[in-house]
């Protein structure tokens, strides 16, 4: 896929800002492209509206056929987007805080990233409610022989502003300058489609993933996995929260067990539904990390993941559920080609109601995918 032309609506070249654990990070880089089409601008600060990260994969970012895992894509994208965010947050005087991210929109894999290539990732505000800022990512792939590019990832993310002083009080965020009348008024559809489905999301997550002996093959039980993770300085901001994009990686670690427990060959993430962050993660709790298939196309796989914290040094709160996702897999021969899928034999009442809500889901981004003339994973 060629790269997308350079837009006017991005910062010029200057320094890359990393977090930290990037590696390789370059000094200077051309514009990266824009998310949308027209310049917006943002407050009368020196503050860019854009940036740009980028890094080389090494073969620690990806599984044993070469491909990255989906899961360190996906925290370069909540790093580029909690740079971004967090410095909006913090360019007008004022209380000061860091950015945390409480949703990511559906992300769709559209081309392997693979060991050996460059990866950037460019962010851009495109929106702003009163405690909450919208960015929108796009990751582009580059071959460092050949100079080629191609366009991996299109991801959208909201963030909420936190006071230094007191994590748990949410800032308000300064307003940005929209060169449209228009650009405004379709970020607030964005803002209030993605609040209504973020309430809806926690309501549905009082269940828990419970192991089975002897799980027969194909079915949910069979594949279902679960990882345990001590929350420690190094996964958190300097705050004492978890950083959103340890916790996605995480998530996709555990889906990708369970997409390989299921097909028994090489998978890789295909798209993720939207992933609802419901509360913080501070440092020193568990957490559990659980995913469970819950349907099956002919050629791909839905897994649910369930990520619930529990507070282990702090007596006065119970677990809770910190965040929710789907994530989607494919199934890969030997030389990258696309395979059938195990089909998915549901047993209890519930794993069959899942099951319909999956096809649900699976038909109705199949029908927009078709609509916009993309092609099927």
């Amino acid at each position: 896929m060629a790269p997308p032309p350079p837009s006017p609506s991005m910062a010029p070249p200057g320094l890359i800002h990393s977090a930290p654990g990037l590696q390789d990070t370059c000094a200077l880089l051309p514009s990266p492209p824009a998310a949308v089409g027209s310049r917006m601008s943002g407050p009368a600060t020196d503050t860019p509206s854009a940036i740009q990260i980028c890094r080389i994969m090494r073969p620690d970012d990806a599984n044993v056929a070469g491909n990255v895992h989906g899961g360190t894509i996906l925290k370069m994208i909540e790093e580029a987007g909690a740079i971004i965010s967090t410095r909006h947050c913090n360019s007008q005087n004022g209380e000061r805080c860091v950015a945390a991210l409480a949703r990511v929109e559906r992300t769709d894999f559209l081309s392997p990233m693979c060991i050996g290539e460059v990866a950037h990732v460019s962010a851009e505000i495109t929106y702003t409610s009163k405690h909450s800022v919208e960015v929108q990512v796009n990751v582009m792939s580059e071959n460092i022989l050949t100079g080629t590019k191609r366009l991996t990832n299109k991801a959208t993310l909201w963030y909420v502003p936190l006071s230094l002083k007191n994590v748990d009080k949410v800032l308000e965020v300064p307003p940005v300058v929209y060169s449209r009348q228009e650009q405004e008024e379709e970020g607030r559809k964005r803002y209030e489609a993605q609040k209504l489905e973020r309430m809806e999301t926690k309501w549905r997550n009082g269940d828990i993933v419970q192991p089975v002996l002897n799980p027969e093959p194909n079915t949910v039980s069979y594949s279902q996995s679960s990882l345990i993770h001590l929350v420690g300085p190094s996964d958190c901001t300097l705050h004492g929260f978890v950083h959103g994009g340890v916790t996605m990686k995480l998530m996709d670690e555990v889906a990708g067990i369970v997409a390989a427990r299921h097909c028994k060959t090489n998978i890789v993430t295909a798209s993720v539904d939207a992933i609802n962050f419901h509360d913080k993660i501070r440092k020193g709790c568990v957490i559990t990390i659980s995913g469970r298939m819950t349907f099956t196309s002919n050629k791909s796989m839905e897994i649910e993941v369930l990520v619930d914290a529990d507070p282990v040094v702090d007596n006065s709160q119970k677990r809770y559920r910190a965040a929710s996702a789907f994530f989607t897999y494919v199934s890969l021969s030997q030389e990258g080609k696309p395979l059938p899928v195990p089909q998915l034999v549901p047993e209890t009442e519930d794993e069959k109601k899942r099951f319909e809500e999956g096809k649900g889901r699976y038909l109705q981004m199949k029908a927009k995918r078709q609509g916009h003339a993309e092609p099927q994973p």
